[in-house]
């Protein structure tokens, strides 16, 4: 499917105005002091079939959106829309069968299998929680899945700690799979791997959205990955969203001064060829406490006085650009 038709298909995913807060105790009784806002009024659409990168520093609150429109972790506000059913209205007796058709890739497989389970067993998990056919049909799809993700049937008697990290990311790939799924949270699920493994598993990805018309919201933090995956690219910081658009407009003139610094610190594949790198002073600032107006100002080599006073709309500057920042206007 290329750009185009994935452009024309209609949004499989609709996130509005999701807030997650996480609650900071203290003293004697454990009462609430203050919150920590992990992510804040965070809106943005899947389309179908297409592949949305969603990257920032780490902190930024990245994770949490792809668990929380999960259900992995209950929200504190917004709606999560899939296929035009409320994620977050709903009870446990109508989740459930959605959840075949949400999944997600762990960034950490390892911690994500059970140490005592044959991976064979891991992959058929969720199609014994979901009552999909006969143990032996199970094991069928488990080993059918294994085969896609590059193992072989002699693999799925075999446990964790017995494979490489790559091949652990392969069976959490296989394990999301094997339920049939439409839209898969791919949760930082090449950082951790090699350079010559990342390869091979986002290739992988890629051949299996082609093959099973695949969803993804692919979650990182190296951009150059996310451009060699992503149909858009969504850049968040400090719980907030600044800027969403297509992968070549993003990598070819961004507009937001996040973005344009975390860009001007890929480096260029060539000796005698240097970037003129955008580098950003101070640290970012704590979320149990962020700066008022636009969260970005205290770090943004071009703030004006309006920056550090009113938070600025985050709005379609162009078509299909959106973008959060006074200066961009």
């Amino acid at each position: 499917m290329d750009t185009m038709n994935k452009q024309a298909q209609p949004d499989l995913l609709v996130v509005d105005k999701l807030v997650k807060y996480f609650p900071v105790r203290s003293g004697l009784l454990q009462r609430v002091t203050a919150w920590v806002q992990a992510v804040d009024k965070v809106s943005f659409a899947v389309k179908r079939g297409e592949t949305l990168g969603m990257v920032g520093e780490s902190g930024c609150g990245k994770t949490t959106v792809g668990r929380t429109l999960l259900r992995l972790i209950e929200p504190t506000a917004g709606d999560v829309y899939f296929e035009g059913k409320n994620v977050l209205k709903m009870g446990q007796r109508e989740l459930k069968p959605l959840r075949r058709d949400m999944q997600i890739i762990f960034q950490d497989p390892y911690a994500s299998l059970n140490p005592r389970m044959p991976i064979g067993e891991s992959v058929m998990e969720g199609l014994q929680i979901h009552n999909i056919g006969r143990p032996k049909e199970r094991w069928e799809i488990a080993i059918n899945m294994l085969k896609k993700v590059g193992l072989e049937e002699y693999h799925a008697r075999r446990y964790p700690h017995e494979f490489s990290g790559g091949q652990r990311q392969r069976i959490g790939i296989a394990r999301a799979l094997a339920l049939n799924p439409k839209f898969i949270v791919c949760d930082e699920p090449v950082s951790a791997l090699d350079v010559s493994i990342q390869s091979q598993v986002l290739n992988i990805l890629k051949d299996l959205q082609s093959e099973f018309g695949l969803t993804y919201l692919f979650i990182a933090h190296n951009l150059s990955v996310v451009e060699h995956i992503s149909d858009r690219v969504a850049v968040m910081y400090l719980g907030k969203m600044v800027e969403l658009t297509d992968r070549e407009s993003l990598y070819r003139e961004p507009l937001h001064p996040y973005t344009q610094a975390l860009l001007s610190a890929i480096p260029i594949p060539h000796p005698n060829v240097k970037r003129d790198r955008t580098i950003l002073k101070g640290d970012v600032p704590s979320p149990l406490n962020p700066p008022k107006g636009c969260r970005f100002h205290t770090r943004c080599p071009i703030a004006i006085d309006k920056c550090s006073q009113e938070e600025p709309e985050f709005k379609e500057i162009k078509p299909g650009h959106w973008v959060a920042c006074w200066k961009a206007e």
